[in-house]
This record gives structure tokens, sequence and C-alpha cells, in this order.
């Protein structure tokens, strides 16, 4: 009797041994269940689309600090500008999926997709979201000297004189250009689009009444604003600004659907453990709700604004469809 419940209780250690073993192996779960017990376990870069000194770049400096602090492990950006961040996305999808190389979207990310004739990446499918980081608008300004005091103005003027009003912005294809298209289109008004190197030339020539109305984001615009030189009309997001609380939106100047807000967000390869993806949102979504950081973002005119991964890729998949068809009816060179 003996000899038979020994073997039986052979049998059952031998069963369930069988069972953990064939649990380990199942797809995922030994990277994944290693990966979050060990990550991070070392350095983690951030590459950043941008030059060193914009808001995108500012933008992902606060961000890694705090995350950094939280995590116990030093997060370093590096800076990789090229046209349609191609050069900082191939860094990341040919590095390792391990969670210690990110990557930094933005609208501009979502631009690229309809302004490539071939984008050599494929966000959507070779990336996976973590989190949104922050969200800006732009504003729209003319000079102080213009008689126009509000946006309203500068829209019956353009249908008293089509053709004769323009509009600044910086570079083809940005946000900017494209939120003058959107305007002209959505406002069906004839403006002419004029393009400027920079933003301080584009300001010049606001001041200068070269042009008849410019759009840039408030953290360029900011210190020309409150010095007097240019005059806010309209701010370009669906709802008032937190920064210009006074501010009226484009709907509300007579553009019903006129509604555009640019953001930046973490994304990692779509190899990435799952595991790795909700512990690095959860450390996102609890810093950037901070006091501290957002006020540090605030002070470069973004509100820090964590969020899921699905929210996250939502909004890049529906600023893709939306500027894609803005391109198109623009009939913008493509690249």
């Amino acid at each position: 009797m003996g000899s038979r419940q020994t073997i039986t209780r052979r049998a059952a250690i031998k069963t369930l041994a069988a069972g953990a073993v064939g649990l380990a192996a199942a797809p995922g779960f030994v990277s994944g269940a290693m990966a979050q017990a060990k990550w991070p376990s070392g350095p983690i870069k951030f590459v950043v689309p941008f030059g060193a000194g914009g808001v995108g770049d500012l933008t992902a400096r606060i961000a890694a600090e705090k995350i950094s602090d939280k995590l116990g492990a030093r997060l370093f950006i590096e800076n990789q500008p090229a046209a349609g961040g191609i050069t900082a996305a191939r860094s990341v999808v040919t590095a390792e999926p391990d969670g210690n190389t990110l990557a930094l979207f933005s609208n501009g990310t979502a631009i690229s997709v309809g302004l490539f004739n071939k984008l050599p990446f494929d966000p959507v499918k070779q990336f996976k979201p973590v989190s949104t980081i922050s969200f800006f608008d732009f504003i729209f300004v003319t000079s102080a000297k213009t008689p126009y005091k509000t946006l309203g103005d500068v829209i019956k003027a353009a249908k008293e004189n089509p053709g004769k009003l323009n509009i600044g912005t910086i570079a083809i294809g940005s946000t900017q250009h494209l939120s003058a298209e959107l305007f002209k289109s959505q406002a069906n008004i004839d403006l002419r689009v004029v393009n400027f190197r920079t933003t301080p030339d584009l300001m010049l020539a606001a001041m200068r009444q070269d042009v008849d109305l410019i759009i840039d984001s408030y953290a360029s615009l900011k210190t020309n604003v409150e010095d007097g030189s240019l005059r806010a009309l309209a701010t370009s997001s669906g709802t008032r600004t937190i920064w210009m609380p006074n501010l009226p939106t484009v709907q509300e100047a007579g553009v019903p659907n006129f509604d555009v807000l640019s953001w930046n967000a973490i994304y990692v390869r779509a190899e990435t453990p799952q595991p790795i993806i909700d512990k690095l949102n959860a450390v996102m979504v609890e810093v950037l709700a901070e006091p501290e950081t957002k006020k540090r973002m605030l002070e470069i005119g973004v509100e820090a604004r964590g969020g899921t991964p699905a929210e996250a890729l939502k909004r890049l998949t529906d600023d893709i469809t939306k500027w894609t068809a803005v391109i198109d009816k623009a009939g913008i060179e493509k690249r």
C-alpha cells in the first residue's frame, strides 16, 4: 500500500513539474516575466527627432529627468533631427526591443505618413505606443499695427479681398503650414500661404507687416505677444488654452470644425514585451500628473498629460488620416 502511495505522489510531482515547464515555455512567458523583473537594467536611450532647444526637445528632457528619478535608471536624450523623423525612427526600429531605446513621436510623425511617397518605416505597425507626454496648440498672431483686432476681422477682410491677404508659417509640410492650409479650406477664404525658414524670420515679417497673419507655437511667440509688438487673435485648439484663457479659439471666430492640437508621445519597437510597456506607462502617467512637472511644462508652453497606450495610438492614427487629407487637398508635393 505504501509503495502505491509513493508512486502516486511521484506521478503528481512529475505532472506539476511538467505543467510548470510548459507554462514557462509558453510564448512570451519567459521574456515577458524576466523583462518585467529586470527592466530597467541599465541606461535608457530616448531618441528625439528634433534639434536641441526646441519645444519637442525640452519636453522630452523634462519627462526624461522625471522618469529617470522614478525608475532609478539614467534616461538620456539623443537628438537625431532629420526630415520626417526618419533617422530617429530607424535608430529605434533597429535597436533591441528591450525597452532600453525609446522614440519620441509627435503630430509630425503622423504628417510624415502623408507627406512622403514611401516612408521607410511604419509608425503604426513597427512601433507600439506607451503614453502621450504633452499637448500644445498654435496661436494666430498679427502685428499690433494692423487693424485686425480679432480673427473674425481677418476672415472678413479676406472674403472682401480674395487673394490679397497672406498668412506666414515655417517650413512646407510643418504642422504650422498645414494648419494654415486647413484654416483656408475650412474658413472658405483665399489667402496666400508664405513659408519662412525660421520662426525669427516669421516674426520679423509679421512685425514689418510683410504678412497679415502668422501661425506658430505660444512658446515661440510668447515674448513678442507679451511686449505688445504682436497681437494674438486666436488659438488653434478646439478649447481655450490654459496659458492664455482669454484668447478665443478659431472655432469661436466662425470656423466651426477647426481644431489643431499638437502632441508628443513615447513609442517603442512593436516587439517590446508588454510588461515593460505597462511599467513605463504607469511611471509616465504618475510623473506627468505631478504639479512640478506640469509647472515646468507650462513654462515652455505645453500641457503635461499622460494616458493609455490605446489613447496614444488613436491620436496617431486619427492625425494620419486628418493630415493626409489636408496634404492631398492642398496639392502639396510629396517627397
